[in-house]
């Protein structure tokens, strides 16, 4: 097969004023609900073309091109790639890590839709670039970012991947019971989960629990340690779990609250819940595993790893 004839996948998503008609059935009762709030439906409108705007612009050059498919992002989870495919995802950010978990080695190109909007640190390329970009990932003259994804594995086979990170623990504002083991070291714990970070991940969800920690230790009267928090790098080798709001009691323990994961020392849970445990990634509640009583889950760094076209 020539570099031209490798199939494309453009992965998309929903706007949020799609989400809203999907939801609320037609454009004037979206506005009506969104206006009713106090905020601006105008914004949703904009964010709505320029997206449109952006997704037009990348058929066209997927046009060019020859073999592609366009697959909303709902579908990655029953999605099957070709081991030759070519990913597109046009973001934001958040939908270049959810598509990525679902890749084994193929590359993954992210286009910013709006860069006046979006940051776009998985995002480097536009739609207009898409064009030239293909051609040099076809052809093997891009450079490729590696990126380590974390793997949560069930007793009975089933596994989730995370880009960024995995959340342990309940679906709903209750008490997480589990049993942690990391090493030699194993306790009983009751909190509000637990969270388990990539390289990447590590500026997002879990700098803000460290973040919180840390400010809730420095306003505690009599300490004044000195702590500095260094996120690890995107092809880092070990993971790092937090665990949330640790309660301490006869029954549950708060040694075990904090440390690194990897190949050789994974971190190993059994669920304690007997109801509403569960374990998600990337943020994305709708994906998950169930995590009840007597499932016992090993987390540790995932064999593949993401590669993102720079």
């Amino acid at each position: 097969m020539s570099a031209e004839a490798r199939k494309v996948v453009l992965v998309t998503r929903r706007t949020r004023l799609e989400e809203l008609i999907a939801k609320h059935h037609t454009l004037a009762q979206a506005k009506f609900y969104i206006e009713h709030l106090g905020a601006d439906f105008s914004d949703y409108l904009a964010e709505n073309s320029a997206y449109a705007r952006s997704l037009e612009l990348t058929v066209r050059a997927l046009e060019k091109w020859g073999r592609y498919q366009v697959v909303d992002r709902s579908y990655l989870p029953n999605f099957i790639f070709a081991p030759d495919d070519i990913v597109v995802a046009l973001g934001q950010d958040g939908l270049v890590a959810n598509s990525m978990k679902y890749l084994d080695g193929q590359p993954l190109i992210g286009l910013n839709p709006e860069p006046a909007r979006w940051d776009g640190i998985l995002l480097p390329f536009e739609p207009a670039d898409l064009g030239a970009v293909l051609m040099d990932v076809a052809r093997d003259r891009r450079p490729l970012k590696a990126i380590t994804m974390a793997e949560a594995r069930l007793t009975d086979g089933q596994v989730l991947r995370a880009v960024n990170d995995l959340f342990i623990g309940p679906r709903t504002h209750t008490s997480a019971l589990y049993e942690i083991e990391l090493g030699e070291r194993r306790e009983s714990q009751s909190s509000s989960g637990i969270i388990v970070s990539t390289g990447l991940g590590s500026t997002a969800w879990l700098k803000s629990v460290v973040t919180g920690s840390l400010g809730v230790a420095h306003a505690m009267q009599g300490w004044s340690g000195e702590a500095q928090y260094q996120p690890q790098p995107w092809d880092s080798a070990r993971l790092t779990f937090a665990v949330r709001e640790p309660f301490p009691s006869k029954a549950s323990k708060t040694e075990l609250v904090f440390g690194h994961v990897d190949a050789e020392q994974p971190l190993r849970l059994r669920s304690r819940m007997p109801e509403n445990g569960v374990i998600f990634s990337d943020g994305v509640e709708v994906d998950y595993l169930r995590f009840t009583a007597g499932m016992e889950a090993t987390v540790s760094v995932a064999a593949r790893q993401g590669r993102l076209v720079v």
